[in-house]
């Protein structure tokens, strides 16, 4: 191309524009033309070869930085720019394999530029590469054309063979491939001497001796029917500064999870065991994009920093630490691989990780949940033991259904009232009009229970112990009232104490306890000591029921405040059944009465001379002795009965 060769040295036309220039005139002639495709420079490069041996040129427009080769359809077309003709495979010459263009058995004729379109259905994209035919210099068997790779004085090193395209190329095409390598003109036996093939492409040297050396690979195979190779030269400089191959010792190849929206720095640490500084770059990779080198002041959103070199004495090296950051950490940042490559001429180690978007933070919720769960429980606990009277009666109240009938289970009486009968020891006059006044006036008149009431409503004549036994097993409850000498023997009544109270002591021998097969405690409550006969029937059947046949229960009223002293005089059952189930407190209900009278004494009870009124605390069903009776009472609730239940309970 004289005229284009004149035209560039006059400041004419550009590189380009010369191939333009040449293209269209040498298109008026062969009917060639030129598209309007979009330039890729990504690989604008030259190949070099000598006549007689096969050369490769390789497009990289198939490329995901191009376009989405996976999923669009696209085809390749190559053209000599010298003949602006398509080439076409020709046998024993050249052979055209979509992205690679072969030459078989190259010629000086094949000097040209040649180029590569690939055509997708709505674009087409283009670029060039130069083929170099040259003869070797005279006496020399290296290529003229050379690569350059260090080797390291006196210690084992090795060289690397330029043609791993070639061998990655050909094992695609499963075709086998060798390499033979040369010193100089002389071939290199595998296993002798100091030199060893350590794979198909390097060379092991043992003791690197001084001075260069020009070693040469040369790869043989088979295509399109022909067997040829194509070689390569290295001129291997020997130095006593020397750059081993690089460690990346963060990143591990690991998984890293980050909070979105946050800010991310991941360091890039890798150590170079060398003598002096070493020749290697560190890179970092976000997916398939390059991230250059920048100032820590910059706008974009990642980037990374100049690195940092530090030298280490033991073992002679290098640290060189790069970071990557993350200013805001969006969507797309996430499930990626993020590399970090040492480029040096001893390989390029690698190491990478993935990011992942941290998991919801279940902690802080789930805390919060059982925390609450927790104070309500417990505030829920301490409600129902200071208020359990008053939420039971409340649900019995407002949902009655949940409870039997218990008019059809065949009791005559809600409850059986047994306290010390007239002339017996431990009578008062206060208990029998508790018993015979204050009951019924509450549990009778106002909460509608049905009592029967020894002194009231005995029938004359009749045998106490058939009364006592039939009226208490037609009775739901038993109610025992009792003050500090109500349970006192006639036998000790000669016996008098050294307090006040003039209670005679009850002898221990008259109470006697029995266990069981299980080692559990029972009481032959037969034996014990009551007042009188009629209060001893009353007990003994009381007792025998409620604790050895459990089919009664049985409600202690307390009147007066009993002292420790006094409740060891009882009978044994019923410190048992106090110790088990409690007592009813009347003098808890006389003492808050007092107090709170004391405080307020209303116009009211004034006006009647102190005598207690329908809203006195003592009478009102909803104070709290009376709310703790009612508790203990039965339920009268609406739910039907089993009529086999019914019929048992009737028999």
């Amino acid at each position: 191309m004289p005229l284009c060769r004149f035209l560039r040295a006059m400041g004419q036309l550009s590189t380009v524009g010369c191939l333009l220039f040449f293209l269209w005139l040498n298109g008026i002639c062969t009917g060639f033309k030129l598209e309007n495709c979009t330039y890729i420079n990504r690989t604008f490069k030259s190949v070099y070869s000598v006549p007689g041996d096969m050369a490769m040129l390789s497009s990289t427009l198939v490329s995901s930085d191009v376009f989405n080769f996976t999923t669009v359809p696209y085809n390749i077309t190559w053209y000599n720019l010298k003949t602006g003709r398509e080439m076409s495979n020709q046998t024993g010459r050249i052979l055209v394999h979509r992205d690679t263009l072969w030459f078989l058995n190259i010629t000086v004729d094949d000097i040209a530029e040649y180029l590569s379109i690939l055509r997708t259905p709505s674009q087409c994209y283009r670029q060039w590469i130069e083929l170099v035919v040259d003869f070797p210099f005279a006496g020399q068997c290296g290529r003229p054309k050379q690569a350059f790779q260090p080797l390291t004085l006196g210690v084992t090193d090795k060289v690397s063979c330029p043609l791993k395209d070639y061998i990655s190329k050909l094992d695609s095409y499963n075709i086998t491939s060798s390499i033979k390598w040369y010193r100089g003109c002389d071939l290199i036996v595998d296993g002798t001497g100091k030199f060893k093939y350590m794979d198909t492409a390097t060379l092991k040297i043992e003791r690197v001796e001084a001075g260069n050396n020009l070693y040469t690979c040369t790869l043989s195979f088979t295509l399109g029917g022909i067997t040829g190779s194509v070689s390569e030269t290295i001129e291997a400089t020997v130095s006593g500064k020397y750059s081993l191959t690089p460690q990346v010792r963060e990143p591990a190849n690991e998984t890293i999870k980050a909070q979105m929206g946050s800010n991310f720095s991941k360091r890039c640490l890798v150590f170079v065991q060398s003598v002096g500084r070493p020749s290697v770059e560190i890179v970092w990779w976000v997916g398939n994009k390059f991230i250059h080198h920048t100032n820590t002041n910059t706008s974009n959103r990642i980037y990374t920093p100049k690195p940092r070199l530090s030298m280490q004495d033991v073992p002679k090296g290098a640290w060189l630490e790069v970071f990557l950051i993350i200013s805001e950490l969006r969507e797309e940042d996430f499930h990626i691989n993020y590399t970090c490559r040492a480029v040096s001429d001893r390989g390029t180690p690698e190491g990478y990780f993935t990011l992942l978007p941290t998991d919801p933070n279940i902690i802080l919720p789930i805390g919060s949940v059982l925390g609450g769960v927790t104070v309500l429980f417990i505030i829920g606990v301490t409600i129902y033991y200071l208020f359990k009277v008053d939420i039971v009666l409340w649900f019995r109240k407002s949902f009655p259904v949940f409870y039997a009938n218990t008019d059809l289970d065949g009791k005559l009486y809600d409850a059986y009232v047994a306290y010390a009968q007239p002339c017996a020891i431990g009578f008062s006059k206060e208990v029998e009009e508790f018993a015979l006044c204050t009951l019924p006036q509450v549990l009778e008149n106002a909460c509608g229970y049905k009592l029967f009431i020894g002194g009231r409503d005995c029938m004359p004549g009749k045998a106490i112990v058939e009364s006592v036994e039939e009226n208490i097993q037609a009775s739901r409850r038993l109610l025992l009232l009792y003050t500090a000498s109500t349970f006192i023997s006639k036998r000790h009544t000669s016996s008098t104490s050294s307090n006040n109270n003039n209670i005679s002591m009850s002898s221990d021998n008259n109470e006697r306890k029995t266990g069981d097969s299980n080692g559990s405690m029972s009481f032959d409550v037969s034996e014990e000591v009551y007042p009188d006969s009629r209060q001893q029937l009353e007990c003994v059947a009381a007792m025998h029921r409620a604790l050895l046949e459990g089919s009664l229960k049985v409600i202690l009223v307390e009147l007066e405040e009993i002292s420790p002293a006094q409740l060891a005089l009882f009978p044994e059952s019923v410190r048992h059944l106090r110790k088990k189930q409690g007592a009813v407190c009347w003098w808890k209900n006389l003492r808050t009465r007092q107090s709170w009278r004391t405080c307020a004494r209303r116009r009211e009870d004034e006006e009647k001379g102190g005598q207690d009124t329908q809203l006195s605390p003592s009478l009102s069903p909803s104070s709290r002795f009376w709310k703790e009776m009612r508790y203990s009472m039965p339920v009268r609730g609406k739910r039907a009965a089993y009529p086999e239940k019914t019929a048992l309970l009737n028999l």
